[in-house]
């Protein structure tokens, strides 16, 4: 049985990481791994590989950073050139990314069956590219796995057949439990940066509907620069927010208030979060690694795919229209309590890669 895994931006590389390693134990599946290079520098990709122990790629596709239809067209016609090539059994895609939508559309024009790792998340907000490549995804493929109880029932909703979906957990907190052990013994990030626990904040921004969006952009950093004041705040810059901040004027005075670091490798992000006292972000991942790691986390948006950890209290939602509600509302976050206790189940038990492994070998050949 053939396999092609698909991925292209950091967090699906560490999703990737958690699957394959299951996958090449498994004695009758072959993997083929191919990096469409939508995330292609040395921080943003190399060492990911590298640290996560991810064979290199059968195929580097290069296509690199451009305007949405631009860069999924030119992974369309990549991908399709390998699939032709390699006639797999499955296609395997993860999250929510051009990468994902790029191979779920190739292989099933080639009518070869597609499998979607977290499937069924929604954020209902129709002006995220996200939002659109997670529901065409999950409408093309043969086999979704969902992470929890709450995206089952949004693919239920949609009408998608029920022998389709499966209720697996997530392999994000397999992969957590894979490395946190790893981080504490190969990461020296606190040290280097000088940095002791419970005694920073520790912001991600990189989603275009905060980093294109002028008065937004200066209503989140302005906000974060008031925060500065009482706790320093440590924020690894992603290219796309550098750019914006540039763009913006914004970057001199940034730089003066906050703690600007170069993009970090998996182990040194363990690192730092589980070691904050508070992470606020814009990113699905990073919200639920400060979950695993119990860490409270503040979101930058008006709504996000993991209901679940607002409703037990250990995110909330922070839209970045005003920089002084920004403030204070991070600020509020830092005084109060932890979320509710939740059984380790909440996100497959660990058990996520495993149960994947075995669905794809019992369905070979489905939709072919």
């Amino acid at each position: 049985m053939k396999i092609i895994t698909i991925v292209g931006a950091r967090p699906q590389f560490i999703k990737a990481a958690a699957v394959s390693r299951k996958l090449q134990s498994h004695p009758s599946i072959q993997e083929v791994l191919v990096h469409t290079g939508q995330h292609y520098d040395e921080n943003m990709s190399d060492v990911f590989f590298q640290e996560l122990e991810i064979p290199k790629p059968n195929y580097h596709l290069g296509i690199g950073s451009s305007n949405h239809g631009a860069q999924t067209g030119r992974m369309l016609e990549a991908i399709e050139q390998v699939l032709q090539q390699e006639s797999p059994d499955w296609v395997l895609v993860y999250g929510d990314t051009n990468s994902t939508l790029a191979g779920a559309i190739a292989s099933v024009k080639l009518h070869i069956p597609v499998a979607h790792v977290e499937a069924g998340l929604r954020s209902f907000n129709r002006r995220m590219p996200e939002e659109i490549n997670r529901v065409l995804t999950d409408h093309a493929a043969d086999l979704l796995f969902a992470p929890t109880t709450a995206a089952v029932e949004n693919l239920q909703h949609e009408g998608i057949a029920q022998e389709k979906i499966h209720l697996v957990g997530d392999v994000m907190y397999d992969a957590a439990l894979d490395y946190a052990v790893k981080a504490e013994e190969k990461s020296l990030i606190l040290q280097k940066l000088g940095l002791t626990a419970q005694n920073y904040i520790l912001a991600t921004i990189h989603r275009a509907e905060n980093t294109d969006d002028s008065s937004r952009l200066q209503a989140l950093f302005t906000g974060l620069a008031k925060v500065s004041q009482n706790i320093p705040v440590i924020l690894p810059l992603h290219p796309r927010t550098r750019a914006a901040l540039l763009r913006e004027g914004l970057s001199e005075n940034i730089s003066k208030s906050l703690r600007i670091i170069e993009p970090v490798g998996y182990l040194d992000m363990v690192m730092l979060e589980k070691n904050a006292k508070l992470i606020t972000t814009d990113s699905g991942g990073v919200q639920k690694e400060a979950f695993f790691y119990r860490v409270p986390c503040v979101t930058l948006r008006a709504e996000t795919e993991w209901v679940e950890l607002v409703q037990l209290g250990w995110n909330r939602l922070l839209p970045p229209l005003d920089a002084t509600d920004v403030a204070s509302g991070i600020l509020e976050a830092l005084e109060s309590n932890s979320g509710n206790e939740v059984p380790e189940t909440l996100y497959g038990g660990g058990l996520a890669t495993s149960q994947i492994v075995e669905l794809l070998s019992q369905n070979i050949g489905i939709g072919v």
